[in-house]
């Protein structure tokens, strides 16, 4: 099997998280510079098989699309072009940093780990990469 890959696009930082092969667990991988992004991507393709790539949708809370929306729409294309084999699916991510926020001080993170921008952004993506994940299930 290949993993699944979430993406949760943000206008200076993406979080990235990742199944095992099995496609059980869902891990946070990292955050990159969203100028990077691609650049990661292929580098992280040639050595890994990807599956599917779960892009976060960003949607306000009345379920409008957020100010995020063009620029996700926009790579969403640029990444058709670059992995035209690799399946793209959009999944809503409204709420997904409150709940990073949350896990983070569920998990016990002291003040200044849970201000850090990048480490949201991973967390959030293996959010989306775990409701996926689970609205798969049957």
């Amino acid at each position: 099997m290949s993993r699944i890959l979430a993406i949760d696009y943000g206008k200076k930082r993406t979080g990235i998280a990742v199944t095992d092969i099995l496609q059980i667990i869902p891990n946070g991988l990292t955050t990159v510079a969203t100028h990077e992004l691609l650049n990661f991507l292929k580098a992280y393709t040639t050595k890994e098989d990807v599956e599917r790539f779960v892009i976060g949708l960003p949607r306000q809370t009345n379920g409008k699309p957020s100010e995020n929306f063009p620029r996700v729409e926009a790579f969403a294309k640029q990444l058709e072009q670059h992995f035209p084999t690799i399946p793209i699916t959009f999944y809503d991510e409204r709420y997904t940093s409150t709940l990073a926020h949350q896990a983070m001080l569920a998990g016990g993170l002291g003040k200044k780990r849970r201000q850090e921008k990048a480490l949201v952004d991973e967390i959030s993506a293996c959010i989306i990469l775990q409701s996926y994940m689970e609205s798969k299930k049957i």
